[in-house]
C-alpha cells in the first residue's frame, strides 16, 4: 500500500541499483509530506525523513517513485526506474539534524542489503542532474556516510586522465564542463572556488580508478 499515489511499475523489469538523496527545500516536514502525496504535484519519493528522525515510507521500494526527473548516471537514463529516492526535510541552507542523519544511517544499510546496492550507488540528486539540481547540497555530510560504508569518498592522488574523463568514468553524465565541475565540487569539495585545478582532477581520477561505472550493472 502506497501513501503517495505518485508511483507506478518500474519500466522494463528494472531493479534498483542506485539510491538518490534529496533535500525537500520546503518550509517543513509536513509541507513536504503533503506535496509528495499530492496527485497534482506529480512528485514522490520512497522515503521522507524528518529533522526529528521520523522515517515515513511513501512508496513501496518495488515501485517506481517520481523523484529524480531528467538526468542520468553511469550512462543510464530513467533514473526513477533504477533507484530508491530518499527525501530529507531540509530547506537546503541549514545543516542536517543529528537525529535525521542517524535515521538515514539506519535506513541505508537495509535498502542496500535488500537490493545489493553498493556504496558507490548512493548518489545525490545533483550528481545525476548537474546544473538542474543542487540537492542534497553543500551542507550534507557525504564523508560521514562514506566512513560508515554507506557511500564513497575520494582519496588524494595523481590524476591519470583529464577531469571530465575521470568524472564520467565514475558515473557523472555528459554535460558542459562548468556544470560538471560545479556538481563534482558540490559533493566532494563544496568549499572550493575558482577554475578546475589539479586537486579536482586527482580526486576524480581516484574515484574512477576505484569505483568505475559497471555498464552491465547500470542497465540491470
Amino acid at each position: 500500500m502506497s501513501l503517495s499515489p505518485n508511483c507506478g511499475p518500474r519500466r522494463g523489469g528494472m531493479l534498483p541499483s542506485l539510491i538518490v538523496l534529496h533535500y525537500t527545500a520546503m518550509r517543513s516536514f509536513e509541507a513536504a509530506r503533503e506535496r509528495l502525496c499530492d496527485p497534482a504535484a506529480e512528485v514522490s519519493a520512497h522515503y521522507l525523513i524528518s529533522e526529528r528522525g521520523e522515517v515515513l515510507a511513501l512508496v513501496p521500494e518495488e515501485l517506481r517513485a517520481w523523484h529524480a526527473g531528467a538526468g542520468s548516471w553511469g550512462g543510464a537514463e530513467d533514473v526513477n526506474s533504477r533507484s530508491i529516492g530518499i527525501e530529507l526535510a531540509n530547506r537546503g541552507v541549514e545543516p542536517f539534524a543529528a537525529p535525521q542523519m542517524a535515521a538515514l544511517e539506519r535506513l541505508l544499510p537495509e535498502i542496500m542489503a535488500r537490493w545489493a546496492i553498493r556504496p558507490e550507488g548512493v548518489i545525490g540528486h545533483s550528481d545525476m542532474a548537474p546544473g538542474r539540481k543542487s540537492d542534497p547540497g553543500p551542507r550534507f555530510d557525504w564523508r560521514r556516510l562514506a566512513l560508515a560504508g554507506l557511500s564513497v569518498w575520494p582519496e588524494a592522488g595523481e590524476a591519470v586522465e583529464d577531469f571530465g574523463t575521470s568524472a564520467r568514468a565514475f558515473g557523472y553524465p555528459e554535460v558542459a564542463p562548468d556544470l560538471l565541475l560545479t556538481a563534482f565540487r558540490l559533493r566532494f569539495r563544496p568549499w572550493a572556488r575558482g577554475p578546475l585545478d589539479a586537486v579536482d582532477a586527482a580526486l576524480a581520477g581516484d574515484l574512477a580508478r576505484r569505483f568505475p561505472v559497471d555498464g552491465a550493472r547500470g542497465a540491470a
